[in-house]
């Protein structure tokens, strides 16, 4: 067996139990997937348990030398020290390679969230140009833009949503997540197939009971909560097109993609709470320092009421 073939075997292994030991998500297990051949490129000629610090180090600096971003680099160098921290269970290494590489310094960038007002009109206001005989849509539409904003859910955990609670054999849930409307609470399934609940606002039930009014039944025989024009379940990708047509026909003063939404719900949130642990549970994140970047946010709310609102903020 060549050194070639031997590297692809282990990293389908590695892969594998991505999937069925961890339980990582398709999605997660295919970046993982992606930044592994890119190691297998960069180290070609070369076997896994022969790569050196030094190697690691060298191939960090020709991807930071190609353009590639910081954030990308240091994604990727997790997951090749996830790889060699699997491998030193499966064969002999003197030492992780991958340990101790760090990547370039990034510039600390603050997620995007829109001004309350702006995010609230934009919920809430059906599109000025929507076509006669679209109404179904536009409410699917609504729906889903307002549970964005008031659950602070990602798009994939949206599309995931069916309308109640399903079995499957075992008594397992058949599905990603679902809606409780009677608790104003929906169930979804995040990163690491986590699962949560979190509350759904009025604003949101209303958008929601107006949109289930008037559902078709799914032409995939799914239980798919929101549906594309097919009638079927809604991807990721329909989403972002419709939120980005709904924010240009409704005048937003951005463009506005799904997760710039989420952005908004966690700082208008802790904008009003104060509560960081909450936010933390309802978004989902694992570690609170995911959650302390809308802190930053927070304070330069407070700063610009400040600027705006003090007599002595600004010298005349």
């Amino acid at each position: 067996m060549t050194a070639a073939r031997s590297k692809l075997d282990w990293a389908d292994a590695w892969l594998e139990h991505l999937r069925s030991q961890r339980k990582l998500s398709p999605h997660t297990t295919a970046a993982y997937g992606r930044d592994l051949r890119e190691l297998a490129t960069l180290s070609e000629g070369k076997d896994w348990t022969a790569l050196s610090h030094f190697d690691i180090r060298r191939y960090t600096a020709k991807l930071h030398g190609t353009g590639q971003e910081a954030r990308s680099i240091a994604r990727k160098l997790s997951s090749w020290r996830g790889f060699y921290e699997w491998l030193s269970t499966q064969t002999a290494l003197a030492a992780n390679p991958v340990e101790g590489v760090k990547a370039p310094k990034r510039p600390k960038t603050l997620p995007k969230a829109l001004a309350v007002d702006d995010a609230v009109q934009l919920v809430s206001t059906p599109a000025r140009k929507a076509a006669a005989g679209s109404e179904p849509a536009e409410l699917c539409n609504l729906a889903m833009f307002e549970l964005l904003y008031s659950s602070g859910l990602r798009v994939s955990e949206l599309c995931g949503l069916d309308l109640q609670f399903c079995k499957a054999e075992g008594g397992q849930p058949a599905s990603l997540g679902w809606l409780e409307r009677d608790n104003a609470e929906v169930v979804v399934t995040g990163k690491g197939s986590k699962m949560r609940r979190v509350p759904v606002g009025q604003a949101a039930l209303a958008a929601l009971d107006a949109w289930l009014a008037v559902r078709p039944a799914p032409a995939d025989g799914s239980s798919a909560l929101f549906l594309s024009e097919r009638g079927t379940r809604v991807s990721p990708r329909v989403v972002q097109m419709r939120l980005k047509q709904h924010s240009l026909a409704t005048g937003a003063p951005v463009h506005v993609h799904p997760h710039m939404l989420r952005h908004s719900f966690a700082s208008h949130v802790l904008q009003s709470s104060g509560d960081l642990r909450a936010v933390q549970e309802m978004l989902g994140h694992s570690s609170i320092t995911s959650t302390q970047v809308y802190t930053a946010l927070d304070f330069q709310h407070l700063a610009q009421v400040y600027d705006k609102a003090h007599p002595r903020a600004k010298i005349k």
